[in-house]
């Protein structure tokens, strides 16, 4: 230890490190303690696994150079030049960085010389796979935003993206860190490369790969454990992660995992969104390649959470995050600190970090969305596209100005084939909803049907964009109270947990105090409710829906006797068939029945027109900033709020511009995060102003995703689509 306190330490990231001390005997104790606790959820392979791996890469980068050779000599390439021409497979990614699971897949790169064309690689590379020993469940996806051909070979699955490099040969020892490698090529190369350059940057950047590994297969686990590893959903995927890891690493560079993840909970509860994670200084390379840069760039200003790549050309890989699903991870961040504080003074173990989340005892009310087709090919594909648009409702829900919180969970569940029609495949997803306390109102009356029906419109055009639209494909969406989720899913899901905290989530989003609450999480909400909704026969309606949704829910009580007893629920004389929305590819027109709404009730439909535009109005009021300097909904890096049910006059009124903003320190004063106030406190994290960049729109006709590089082909909604409107509402009475 001594030995390590003298030597001179190498310099990693923007600012020096907070602490060079080294490792205790009990830090090594707490260490050994995490590997023992994370080895029930297979995260780590053993060496016959691991060789596996290595012999099928092996095989792989032989088939390419093979196809590569036989491709040149079919090209008519000198007899004196084939047998150099080379090619080569990278890895990136889990692989790469060293913390794969077992059983994961590999993501790899093919790297070819300037005369293999991308259309070789998707057609006689095919091929030659077809016939490849070993390999099943080939398939290609070419029009994908990074083309790749997936496959499995001797068990082990593999995604294999391409690029092609502006040089006659590829030798076995070419780096793809240098930034010249990126001349002259496609985009789709560049966006095939940047897996790689990232992955292989992060490796440097950090001082001891081992402590970084075993650090981030911590971390990775306890996300996906907590519910908060999913980048299409607006959590965090992979690489950034490994970033959020990786700068906690150049911080505490001689720490071992025990003490990293404590550190990272610390810095990362702490941090002052929306100012940038960076692990470097930025550099350009004068290629001309668009880079976040939020002093250049309109729409970097508005992301929330940017977590920036360290590679040229650098990118924002959190561009999906929003207000809830940052607050969802931040409150994350200071329970695990929390309870990181506990295991290090020997008060907790580390299984108690890895406890998941009851998120359906969490909320009080849920959104229940549900998609079906009638295939198990079509079903897969119909997933995959509403899944990527999850994120656009959650947005609209944030914009509206009764809800606090719009809480996915990332996994999706089945739908009982007993509750299910013949033939149908049903996926659900659950969104926990925090609706806002209304001072000085005895109810309020709330509709969700433009929040929903502006996002299943974006599901349907983008559907019909690309002809994936089938018959009997199909997306709902319904409003539940926690209580009613028994019609969903089994009671070993629902199973209630001892009485736990909650997470002071609503706070962070409005700036209203919220107590603490047991999981009933009355209290944050403060209302009953009445919901009122029409619904529309339809084949794909689950059966389990119709049971639940048969009646009108009538709630009024007031919130505290909520917490101690049952509600009381009364139903009115004319039946309310439920509070479903289904959209997409019904067949109203001669086939269904209106069902009438109770007495005195009138229920608002959304006039169908293609794209709403929104109003966007520039935030005015400065927000109280909380202890741990994080920004409320009121402060200018906020979402303004819209009114639930704008009409048909505020919507076609135009954008307004946005007030510039000078941003010139974004990158220079981006230390202000890193260079954390050392005190004499020992390890309390102070912090300066944070950036007031606003947020806007996040759906993706507002900005550009600057992890996106541009393509002109892609598509662009140009027709009209008539979908049936139907409503969705709810009462909410204190």
């Amino acid at each position: 230890n001594s030995m390590l306190e003298n030597q001179p330490q190498k310099h990693y990231g923007i600012t020096s490190p907070i602490s060079l001390t080294p490792p205790k005997e009990i830090d090594y104790i707490y260490t050994q303690k995490l590997i023992e606790a994370m080895k029930p959820f297979g995260v780590f392979e053993d060496e016959e696994e691991l060789n596996h791996r290595l012999i099928v890469l092996g095989k792989l980068n032989k088939l390419v150079k093979e196809w590569i050779s036989e491709l040149s000599e079919s090209k008519n390439l000198p007899p004196s030049v084939v047998p150099n021409v080379g090619g080569k497979i990278f890895t990136f990614g889990s692989y790469r960085l060293g913390v794969h699971t077992k059983g994961a897949d590999i993501d790899a790169l093919c790297v070819a010389p300037r005369h293999v064309e991308r259309s070789d690689f998707f057609q006689s590379f095919f091929e030659k796979l077809k016939v490849q020993d070993g390999i099943r469940n080939l398939r290609a996806i070419e029009d994908a935003y990074v083309p790749v051909i997936k496959f499995e070979f001797d068990g082990i699955e593999i995604d294999l993206v391409f690029a092609r490099l502006a040089v006659q040969t590829i030798s076995d020892n070419l780096d793809l860190r240098d930034d010249s490698r990126l001349r002259s090529l496609d985009i789709r190369c560049i966006r095939s490369l940047n897996g790689c350059r990232v992955t292989d940057e992060i490796l440097h950047l950090v001082p001891h790969k081992e402590n970084f590994r075993l650090t981030l297969r911590a971390i990775k686990l306890w996300a996906k454990r907590r519910g908060i590893y999913s980048n299409v959903l607006g959590f965090l995927g992979g690489v950034s992660w490994a970033m959020l890891v990786a700068r906690t690493c150049q911080l505490y560079p001689n720490a071992l995992a025990s003490t990293l993840i404590h550190k990272f909970f610390l810095i990362f509860s702490k941090w002052e969104w929306p100012n940038p994670v960076l692990l470097k200084q930025p550099e350009d390379s004068n290629l001309n390649l668009p880079v976040w840069d939020p002093r250049v760039n309109p729409s970097d200003r508005y992301h929330l959470m940017p977590i920036i790549t360290p590679a040229y050309p650098q990118q924002n890989s959190t561009y999906n995050v929003s207000t809830s699903t940052r607050a969802v991870m931040v409150e994350e961040f200071k329970q695990g600190l929390a309870v990181t504080d506990e295991i290090l003074q020997g008060k907790s173990d580390w299984p108690k970090l890895l406890e998941p989340p009851n998120f359906f005892q969490k909320y009080k009310h849920y959104i229940v969305l549900t998609a079906s087709a009638s295939t198990e090919e079509h079903h897969l594909e119909w997933v995959g596209l509403v899944e990527s648009k999850i994120r656009v409702l959650v947005g609209n829900l944030e914009r509206n100005e009764f809800i606090n919180l719009a809480h996915v969970n990332p996994q999706s569940f089945p739908v009982n084939k007993e509750h299910c029609k013949e033939g149908n495949y049903v996926s659900m997803w659950f969104l926990g909803i925090i609706f806002r306390k209304m001072e000085n109102a005895e109810s309020v009356n709330i509709d969700l049907t433009y929040d929903i029906q502006s996002f299943t419109d974006t599901v349907h055009r983008q559907a019909n964009n690309i002809n994936m639209l089938k018959e009997g494909m199909k997306i709902e969406a319904t409003h539940v109270k926690k209580k009613q989720l028994h019609y969903y899913l089994p009671a070993e899901i629902l199973q209630k947990r001892k009485k736990q905290s909650i997470p002071d989530i609503g706070r962070n989003i409005s700036g209203l105090p919220s107590k603490r609450a047991s999981v009933d999480v009355s209290s944050l909400d403060g209302f009953t409710t009445t919901d009122t909704g029409t619904r529309y026969s339809s084949p794909s309606l689950l059966n389990r829906i119709s049971k639940l949704d048969n009646n009108s829910l009538i709630e009024t009580e007031s919130a505290a006797a909520s917490r101690e007893k049952p509600l009381n629920v009364t139903v009115p004389s004319v039946p309310v068939k439920g509070l479903s929305i289904p959209v997409i590819g019904s067949k109203i027109a001669g086939t269904t029945k209106a069902v009438l709404p109770p007495t005195g009730c009138t229920i608002p439909t959304v006039v169908g027109r293609n794209v709403i535009p929104r109003i966007i109005t520039p935030p005015s009021a400065q927000g109280q900033q909380l202890l741990n300097g994080i920004s409320t909904i009121n402060s200018k890096n906020a979402a303004p709020k819209r009114p639930h049910s704008p009409s048909s006059e505020e919507c076609t009124k135009r954008l307004k511009d946005i007030e510039k903003i000078g941003l010139d320190s974004a990158f220079k004063d981006c230390s202000i995060q890193d260079d954390i106030k050392r005190k004499s406190t020992g390890d309390s994290l102070g912090g300066g102003e944070s950036m007031p960049i606003p947020t806007i729109d996040t759906s993706r006709s507002q900005r550009l995703a600057s992890k996106e590089l541009p393509d002109s082909s892609s598509p662009v909604p140009t027709n009209n689509i008539r979908v049936i409107k139907h409503s969705i509402r709810l009462t909410l009475n204190r």
